[in-house]
């Protein structure tokens, strides 16, 4: 596959990073409100309206910029495009950490060309961390006012090091509980810092893994490009690095190999 120039892709990524922020002020104008509802989805997630209009948002935004462009997001219908890009996007990654109050939600935007997601962000709004890269350009970490830093994975092993993964039950749920179990074993100490935000921590080193048995593609678009930039890896359970298997699998590349001991007899078989 070729990639973009960098002249196609470093407006998209400044753009990205600008709608992110905007976005991420709406959902905090809603974040810890006592009449906060909510509704349920055909899926029986939930659905906010915070959710709503921080992807309304970032569509008008996307498409005043590049009309041409395709527009996948969670809450509302495909837009499609004729220029080879397409955004995805996750306006509110962990609505129920959101809907509880818990600072942990993320925004995630990814542009995708030609079946590969080449732009990825992973904004915090409560936090106010951001992660972010092009293929190409390295991953980028800032937080709050400060000037961004590079976005590097570790190099601790599992056995030392943390282990996330979004909701333990969502393990059970596709038939690979001994999965998690497997993994639980070999590291140092397992957390549910789950969703975008754990994806966000093993960019900037701070985690080494992270496994989701159950994924949208707007829950995985953004990722795959920041890890890679990060040094680490992005992939599906059976190791190819994909955001359209509808799992995933997050790494400092260290431990990539053993991750996959434990999940590759339970990887979807396509």
């Amino acid at each position: 596959m070729t990639h973009p120039s960098t002249a196609d892709l470093l407006p998209r990524l400044e753009l990205a990073r600008s709608a992110a922020r905007e976005a991420g002020k709406i959902t905090l104008q809603y974040f810890q409100r006592s009449d906060i509802g909510f509704e349920r989805k055909a899926d029986a997630s939930p659905v906010t309206i915070a959710d709503r209009e921080a992807e309304q948002h970032l569509r008008k935004r996307i498409a005043a910029a590049y009309p041409n462009d395709a527009i996948l997001g969670e809450e509302f219908a495909a837009v499609g495009g004729t220029s080879g890009f397409r955004w995805i996007l996750d306006p509110i990654d962990g609505t129920k950490s959101f809907i509880s109050g818990v600072p942990l939600y993320s925004t995630l935007i990814g542009v995708e060309w030609e079946g590969k997601s080449v732009i990825g962000l992973i904004r915090i709004p409560a936090l106010d961390e951001c992660v972010y890269a092009a293929v190409g350009g390295k991953a980028w970490y800032e937080k709050g006012t400060a000037a961004p830093v590079r976005a590097r994975v570790s190099q601790r092993e599992l056995k030392n090091g943390l282990l996330l993964t979004s909701q333990i039950d969502s393990f059970a749920k596709r038939q690979a509980a001994d999965a998690w179990l497997a993994l639980e074993k070999q590291a140092y100490v397992a957390r549910t810092w789950g969703d975008g935000y754990g994806y966000l921590l093993v960019a900037t080193g701070r985690a080494e893994v992270m496994v989701d048995p159950i994924m949208n593609v707007w829950d995985a678009a953004a990722l795959q490009p920041v890890l890679e930039e990060a040094g680490g890896t992005f992939t599906d359970w059976s190791g190819q690095p994909t955001i359209h298997s509808g799992e995933g699998i997050a790494t400092n590349g260290v431990n990539l190999d053993a991750v996959l001991v434990a999940t590759k007899n339970f990887a979807k078989r396509n």
